[in-house]
């Protein structure tokens, strides 16, 4: 009998990004400025936290990094929600730092859902693309209040793509059967190992088209501005061109964004990850025991080595 443990809770970390900077103002300034300038600095930090107070405005930084899965949405919706339950709607900003090239539709569909919920609470969202937000990326971009992206950011590429390799010929040159059994006309419509019908690859490609449909009217609902028919194509563009064709607002990456905001903002960086299970910690452990060994073992290796050769070299020679 195999027993699933519950997944252990996640670790949040909450980082003042204007304590950091300014951690950094000072340490830079104590190497290089002045006495008169230390003190015009420390000046300049009081104003600005004097600022921040009388504005009372909280700016929250969230982090999305998307692999084919959207496995980042674990993360995110913890984010999110840890967003919704703290900070004030109409008053509070949010700042997703986002890429992704995209991939899997109900991943990516959850992961846009996460950043709905943020809109609908009535939260200013802010999107930041400093390399890529194409197709399942774009998805989740496009529900911003505004975007930002790097002038060689990647994006757009709203199309919907699907690869099938198909070895039905190999298992008959090798006399093998393959038998599939469905209940339900289109329970299967194409598959890796038996013989794909026209009738089954055309419902295939209508599920596609369903699909692309789905992703232009997502698109087209959350950014009006942007004529969807005339970029829903599959293809992807560079940042320049994505502004002209209004798949974005701005020019700008995400540090110049953020850097702007600091001295009138609490900027605060929040950060997800899930505890390292047990069976994790002692495999982590294991592979750091390894990697202490295996090059003290790979130097007597050598050492015992280089010894039996010199020893071969003395036999060979003549002795005189």
């Amino acid at each position: 009998m195999l027993f699933h443990l519950p997944k252990l809770p996640a670790e949040v970390r909450i980082s003042h990004l204007n304590a950091r900077v300014n951690e950094q103002r000072k340490k830079v300034a104590q190497a290089t400025a002045t006495k008169f300038e230390m003190l015009q600095l420390a000046q300049q930090m009081s104003k600005e936290t004097r600022l921040r107070k009388k504005n009372n405005q909280k700016v929250f930084v969230i982090d999305f990094k998307g692999d084919m899965q959207a496995s980042a949405v674990e993360n995110l919706r913890e984010e999110v929600t840890l967003v919704l339950a703290t900070a004030k709607a109409g008053r509070d900003r949010v700042v997703l730092r986002l890429e992704s090239p995209g991939g899997m539709v109900h991943g990516y569909g959850l992961a846009a859902a996460q950043l709905v919920r943020l809109r609908d609470a009535g939260f200013h969202l802010t999107i930041c693309v400093d390399k890529v937000a194409a197709s399942g990326g774009y998805m989740m971009a496009c529900i911003a209040s505004e975007i930002y992206a790097a002038p060689f950011a990647v994006l757009g590429s709203i199309g919907v793509v699907a690869q099938v390799p198909n070895f039905n010929r190999l298992l008959k040159e090798h006399h093998v059967d393959f038998e599939l059994y469905t209940a339900g006309q289109y329970k299967r419509t194409v598959t890796m190992f038996g013989e794909n019908t026209a009738e089954g690859k055309e419902k295939f490609e209508e599920e596609l088209q369903q699909t692309h449909v789905l992703f232009k009217h997502f698109v087209e609902k959350y950014r009006p501005q942007l004529n969807v028919e005339k970029v829903a194509t599959g293809e992807h563009w560079y940042g320049e061109d994505s502004l002209k064709l209004n798949l974005v607002d701005k020019l700008q990456t995400s540090d110049e964004y953020l850097l702007g905001l600091l001295p009138q903002h609490d900027v605060y960086l929040i950060q997800t990850r899930r505890k390292p299970s047990l069976g994790e910690k002692l495999g982590l452990q294991a592979a750091q025991v390894v990697d202490q060994i295996i090059p003290t073992v790979v130097d007597k290796m050598f050492e015992q080595l280089a010894k039996a050769n010199q020893s071969l070299t003395q036999l060979r020679d003549p002795k005189l």
